[in-house]
């Protein structure tokens, strides 16, 4: 039996005055992590504010862990975590007095002292919001969200802006939550990111969701895998093409450099490696490059993802 869906949104529509920021948009997660990607623009933080009930929508249906988030706000909100780019702290608190009373609206949180340490806030507990460096509200942002042991928590560029240690103790806590049941949406800028953390991406633009699916499959979906190697300028494609399987490609893309695609695998090699050999051709930096995330990404939208 399937695993319900823990966000469900069917033909989602946004609109702020005469501009549509989500337009009829289609989503569904599973639980796990789903990374949320999109250009800036692009309606993917309009979608995720819209799941944790901060926006209305204008038409279409939201589900999240089976309820509507604004309808049924009061049953959903003890079930989430939520971690918003503004942090959501008194700028006057001090940050283990503000991760100890959101613990307190929890029945069972997590160790909160423990959480400190594992964020790397155990050296700025007693200092104000307002005086902690970007990164360290970041990481309390964070600590707040998770704190409570939500069913859910949305992350909101959670990593924006730290250094590489604490972003991979980000990555790290993430992890475990996954490993405890806990399902993650999170909308993030660093491909490395996704890939290293997503069971799930989906890829919003102009409104709409245009891909979805694990990582390897987006990178399945896109163009093929690659061959590429050296040789003397001017070797005879034509033949080479013809010693390869139906659905490859291969090409002189400058004097010398030569690219061959298709499904690159062990046979393909040994089919090109092959071919060298019966012509004479000795191929040097001979390497195999995988459609990677940003390739995909790239390809269907046409921007970076920071705009």
């Amino acid at each position: 039996m399937e695993s319900e869906p823990v966000v469900h949104i069917t033909s989602l529509v946004k609109r702020y005055g005469d501009k549509t920021a989500v337009d009829g948009l289609d989503l569904t997660a599973a639980p796990g992590i789903t990374a949320v990607l999109g250009p800036n623009g692009a309606g993917k933080t309009t979608t995720i504010e819209t799941c944790e009930g901060y926006r209305r929508p204008d038409s279409g249906t939201v589900r999240v862990l089976g309820l509507d988030p604004v309808k049924q706000s009061a049953k959903l909100r003890p079930r989430i975590g939520v971690m918003l780019q503004s942090g959501g702290v008194y700028s006057g608190a001090r940050a283990d007095e503000m991760l100890h009373h959101v613990a307190k609206l929890h029945a069972h949180p997590l160790d909160v002292d423990a959480l400190i340490e594992r964020l790397g806030l155990d050296s700025c507990g007693r200092t104000t919001y307002r005086r902690l460096s970007g990164g360290q509200q970041q990481r309390l942002a964070l600590a707040m969200a998770v704190v409570g042991r939500p069913e859910l928590v949305f992350l909101d560029e959670p990593t924006a802006g730290l250094d590489p240690q604490a972003r991979h103790a980000t990555w790290d806590l993430v992890r475990d939550l996954r490993r405890d049941g806990v399902s993650v949406i999170l909308t993030t800028h660093y491909m490395d990111e996704a890939e290293q953390l997503a069971d799930d991406v989906a890829i919003v633009d102009a409104g709409q969701v245009i891909a979805q699916g694990s990582p390897e499959q987006l990178c399945r979906g896109g163009a093929e895998n690659t061959l590429r190697f050296s040789g003397r300028p001017g070797l005879d494609v034509g033949s080479l093409l013809k010693a390869l399987p139906t659905d490859s490609a291969a090409a002189e893309l400058t004097p010398g450099s030569y690219r061959v695609s298709g499904q690159v695998d062990p046979q393909l090699l040994a089919t090109v490696t092959s071919w060298c050999a019966q012509h004479g051709v000795m191929p040097e930096k001979i390497s195999v490059e995988r459609h990677t995330l940003e390739d995909v990404f790239l390809e269907l939208t046409g921007k970076e993802l920071r705009g």
